[in-house]
């Protein structure tokens, strides 16, 4: 019998948990909202509308609204349906910006300040679905957790120039201006913001250990915690694909949050090892191997 049931089940992080654990219930965010039978099962809700910092920008209300109906809907459904774990995925752009905190970010500053600008209404989601799991587990004593990754990429992510994340939009945008031969790729900001960067299939391995592992009322941040710049990613991606051509850094388009390192102590303490991370050039790789084999039929 499936004991696991998968929200947002074909993205990119719901394809790593099914090439892991082929045989649990993967279900569209949409899906979840009819009759399957909760009672007893573990819930990994992955469901969600996520974006670069653009479609952030220029999507905040819906951002907003979507996530938060998703969230809602999910957690109360499995309350309802007597499921006997939720693991929710959250996101590092729900911590506050650099004013409010000291780095690496840990978990009990959370809610210490307002999150950065340029995504506060999918961060107020993400936050509200920390609140929500807790506020479940104190009145019905669910056993709802959360769980915070940094940027993530990998295969079956979503490669749309104007929406997607860094990684994805640029291998995409990289790759076609190869296809058409053209002499430069346009890239947002000046290539120095610092991030994170998480592959796909680590994340996966880490909330099946979490689901049976982690039982804490507090989020717990799961991301590898090596920083590159936006410009060193940019050079990676043009070299994994073959690309000759310059990047041309638009430093009239905004930077986004010049940093947010964060801390995985608690993971690390719970017993996860940090070599099993993917290093960045391997993981990159493998994505630009994936998309070129599977180009145009990814999501674009």
């Amino acid at each position: 019998m499936n004991n696991i049931v998968v929200t947002g089940g074909s993205g990119m992080v719901g394809s790593a948990v099914r090439s892991i654990l082929p045989n649990e219930v993967y279900l569209d965010s949409k899906s979840f909202y009819g009759s399957i039978d909760l009672e007893g099962k573990r819930v990994l809700h992955l469901a969600a509308r996520v974006g670069g910092i653009k479609a952030n920008t220029d999507y905040v209300g819906e951002f907003f609204l979507e996530n938060s109906v998703i969230n809602q809907s999910i957690l109360e459904r499995a309350r309802i349906g007597k499921a006997s774990k939720v693991l929710s995925l959250l996101s590092t752009c729900i911590y506050p910006d650099s004013n409010y905190v000291t780095y690496p970010l840990t978990e009990d500053q959370l809610h210490l300040g307002p999150p950065h600008s340029s995504n506060f209404g999918y961060a107020y989601s993400k936050r509200m679905l920390d609140v929500m799991s807790r506020a479940y587990r104190q009145q019905y004593g669910c056993n709802f957790i959360t769980a915070v990754p940094n940027n993530l990429y990998g295969e079956n992510d979503s490669f749309n120039l104007n929406n997607g994340h860094v990684i994805p939009s640029l291998i995409r945008k990289v790759f076609e201006a190869k296809l058409k031969n053209e002499r430069y790729v346009e890239v947002w900001g000046d290539g120095s913001p610092l991030r994170e960067f998480t592959y796909s299939l680590d994340i996966a391995n880490i909330l099946i250990f979490l689901l049976e592992e982690y039982d804490e009322e507090f989020p717990i941040n799961i991301g590898n915690n090596e920083e590159y710049s936006i410009k060193e990613v940019a050079e990676l991606i043009c070299k994994c694909l073959g690309y000759n051509g310059s990047i041309e850094w638009n430093v009239s388009k905004p930077n986004g949050q010049h940093r947010k390192p964060s801390s995985n102590k608690r993971l690390v303490d719970l017993g996860w090892n940090p070599s099993k991370f993917t290093p960045i050039q391997v993981g990159i790789r493998k994505t630009c191997d994936w998309f070129l084999k599977s180009y145009p039929k990814v999501r674009l």
